[in-house]
């Protein structure tokens, strides 16, 4: 049986660590030690050399138990970092039921509310002598970043046949079912120099130009399952308005469930930009990358199907939706795991106004042990 006390100073203690994302080393020496001390095998993966982050992603694994070795391998995935300001975080219970910070940082339950929940339903799990399959943990860094670690890590690493992120907003019971996929955009506008008093007919504004290719693309919200923004706009030189720009630089982004309206989505924009720069004797470059991909899966899908009946069997209303960002289970699923996302409960995240119901981190915890013990019934 979860135990109330001891999951919420286990929670406290997490977010505690200061672990703001590109400085997860403290943090993942506690989560090593905790894990190891509860029987796992632990490994670090060498992300880190390639992320420039404080620690690699950890790779926790628990043996199967029992009839366990013949039902389907579980994944379970949470990130170790946190986004800024998280140093010094002071956790405080309200006499409300909910957890904040002080109010000089956030809380951090996005995403320690998971790694709490993990470590509690590990112990249970051991405590009751239930028997279940291999259950494997990756605890990511870098996810505040841009999925950095879990980008990163090697796909051999991996050994599941379902999985499941704790990582997502809303009450618990939530199952995020879809998420889109990313493309990341930088652009360069090149104009050309001048004096802005003497000779302006003699330059080419970058600035100008940028902003009538900004004015003819479609942004914001496309349809239901695409947005787009423009999230800096960069250029010139801070109190040189004598000179006309000759250099400009924008990031932007774009994101679809689907990768046919991704992809026009992104043509529309590069093709925006070149047209304005044609038409005002300009040049730009345009480049793009898939961030992380998509992934969709119909309430009748088997990974889908084993949350609700283990949302269910606990007295919760398991309610299933798509989501507008990306998550680690992005990349999972795309590395061939089928992978949703629970929801957690937290609000306000990446706020100073961040919080979550401690009764909703012990709600969870009952949740993933009843969701070991549905797929432990099952055989492949």
């Amino acid at each position: 049986m979860v135990q109330h006390d001891r999951i919420i100073g286990e929670f406290m203690e997490l977010v505690q660590v200061d672990s703001e994302t590109k400085h997860e080393e403290a943090i993942a020496e506690v989560l090593k030690k905790k894990f190891a001390d509860l029987g796992l095998h632990v490994q670090e993966d060498d992300s880190k050399e390639k992320t420039g982050h404080g620690a690699g992603n950890l790779i926790c694994t628990l043996p199967a138990k029992g009839k366990g070795v013949d039902a389907p391998k579980l994944l379970f995935t949470c990130h170790m970092d946190t986004v800024t300001p998280g140093k010094g975080i002071k956790p405080e219970l309200g006499v409300d039921g909910y957890i904040r910070s002080d109010g000089t940082t956030i809380l951090g339950s996005d995403d320690k509310a998971g790694l709490a929940v993990l470590l509690e339903g590990i112990r249970v799990l051991q405590e009751q002598g239930t028997e279940h399959p291999q259950l494997q943990f990756v605890i990511t860094a870098g996810e505040e970043s841009g999925l950095n670690g879990s980008r990163a890590m090697d796909p051999k690493w991996l050994d599941a046949d379902f999985g499941y992120a704790l990582d997502s907003s809303g009450e618990i019971g939530g199952i995020a079912v879809a998420a889109p996929s990313q493309q990341k955009i930088f652009i360069t506008f090149y104009g050309k120099s001048a004096h802005a008093g003497v000779n302006p007919e003699d330059g080419v504004s970058a600035i100008t130009v940028a902003s009538r290719a900004v004015s003819k693309m479609t942004l914001g919200r496309i349809d239901k399952e695409t947005t787009a923004n423009i999230g800096s706009f960069s250029g010139g030189i801070v109190g040189a308005t004598n000179i006309v720009c000759d250099k400009v630089m924008l990031e932007a982004e774009a994101r679809s469930l689907d990768t046919e309206k991704l992809n026009k989505q992104v043509a529309s924009m590069q093709k925006a930009c070149e047209d304005a720069a044609a038409e005002m004797g300009a040049t730009c470059e345009f480049r793009s990358h898939l961030l992380y991909p998509s992934f969709k899966f119909t309430d009748e899908a088997p990974v889908v199907q084993l949350a609700k009946r283990a949302i269910t069997r606990v007295g919760l209303d398991p309610l299933t939706f798509h989501s507008g960002g990306g998550s680690d289970a992005n990349v999972f699923n795309g590395h061939g795991v089928p992978t949703v996302n629970l929801a957690v409960g937290y609000e306000y995240i990446h706020t100073k106004k961040e919080q979550i119901k401690a009764e909703d981190i012990v709600k969870l915890a009952t949740v993933f042990v009843a969701l070991v013990e549905e797929v432990g019934k099952e055989t492949r």
